[in-house]
């Protein structure tokens, strides 16, 4: 799985609060690519928890 965060990141945190294993927030989400694995799901849930839909990801 491959995780991206797109342009338009408000930093918001919301990523961050569902899956910190994965986001952190820095001047934008940023992502631990190397926690990617084993946290899909919550991935998954953070993507779709993003109110701007800047979280990208591919499987």
């Amino acid at each position: 799985m491959k995780v991206k965060i797109n342009d338009g990141c408000i930093a918001c945190g919301a990523c961050e609060s569902v899956c910190d294993a994965v986001f952190s927030i820095e001047d934008t989400a940023v992502v631990n690519e190397s926690a990617v694995a084993g946290n899909e799901d919550c991935v998954k849930e953070a993507a779709e928890s993003c109110p701007v839909g800047v979280i990208e990801v591919e499987e």
